[in-house]
């Protein structure tokens, strides 16, 4: 719930610069201003990614799974990001956790993936009219 939560604040604050440019005029204005956006949406995107791999890193922790904040938040990327080649294994009262990061971290990846396409089109629409439809 925090992650779902997290992740609807970054894209809200994506989504906030783009009107907020979109207003003033200056999306489709400046490749460098356009590049800003891109960048200042992935950005946001990757920060609630991180702040999310390391919320598991410290439930992980509070489950007694790991003494290293290090250590725990390695494993949170390693099942955050699906990569599933972590040899370390939970206890079984706590196992489940990881496949449940796992399809955390996967949701997560696609809604910022919709929302930077999303601000991507936006843009793109903006500065090439002939594209509209």
């Amino acid at each position: 719930m925090c992650t779902i939560l997290i992740h609807a604040l970054a894209v809200m604050a994506a989504v906030n610069v783009v009107r907020r440019e979109r207003r003033l005029g200056r999306v489709g204005s400046s490749f460098w201003i356009d590049l800003g956006i891109v960048v200042a949406a992935v950005s946001c995107a990757l920060a609630a990614h991180l702040v999310e791999i390391a919320l598991w890193a410290l439930l992980f922790m509070i489950c007694g799974e790991f003494s290293a904040f290090g250590n725990a938040f390695n494993h949170s990327a390693v099942n955050y990001t699906t990569l599933g080649n972590d040899n370390v294994i939970m206890s079984p009262s706590w196992r489940l956790l990881g496949p449940l990061e796992a399809a955390n971290g996967a949701l997560m990846f696609g809604v910022s993936t919709a929302m930077i396409f999303t601000v991507i089109q936006r843009m793109v629409q903006t500065r090439y009219v002939d594209l509209r439809e």
